[in-house]
């Protein structure tokens, strides 16, 4: 078995971790590089094979440090007994800004059943999350939710669906980060 240079390991490990805690506000570099030298460590077989593979490594990280930010944000979505919106739930109440008011009252609690609960009990306050955080967006962002989301249109191409649904991803962000941070 090779030896490992863990010297030469350690800046990839930081510049890795301190990307994730720029994505992922709920964890800190120092937690994340130490999760991703832990993982190196406990798959060290792996990791003397790639050694030279600068890329691989970096992969390897990557993963260990998203795996990490996610079971702490699991966590915390556990414990602090907020609502997390998923971009299903956004396309919805997007889709939802046609109605009036009248019309979004008679949908609160259509789709329940004693299985499940949809959005639909929380429209009035994701449509005022939703309001909030699209103004957060870019303009190209705003267009094409409101183009294909809320007027219904179709698509004009492939890549016109991929900007929309990247786009409803990045509202989901900002309605969930509005929530967390309270801005």
């Amino acid at each position: 078995m090779t030896e490992i240079d863990w010297a030469a390991l350690e800046p990839l490990a930081e510049k890795v971790a301190r990307e994730i805690a720029g994505k992922w506000p709920i964890v800190e570099k120092d937690d994340v590089k130490q999760e991703i030298l832990l993982h190196a460590y406990q798959e060290k077989h792996l990791i003397a094979q790639y050694q030279g593979d600068k890329e691989t490594l970096r992969k390897i990280f990557w993963n260990a440090g998203r795996r990490y930010a996610a079971k702490e944000r699991a966590h915390l979505d556990l414990m602090d007994d907020q609502y997390f919106y998923t971009p299903d739930e956004v396309r919805g109440v997007m889709r939802s800004f046609i109605y009036t008011d009248a019309e979004v009252s008679q949908q609160i609690g259509k789709k329940d059943d004693l299985t499940r609960c949809v959005i639909t009990d929380n429209i009035a306050s994701a449509r005022m999350d939703a309001e909030t955080a699209i103004q957060r967006l870019n303009r190209d962002y705003q267009e094409v939710i409101m183009r294909l989301f809320v007027y219904g249109l179709p698509h004009i191409d492939e890549t016109e669906r991929k900007r929309g649904y990247r786009a409803i991803d990045a509202l989901t962000a900002e309605m969930n980060r509005n929530i967390r941070t309270g801005r």
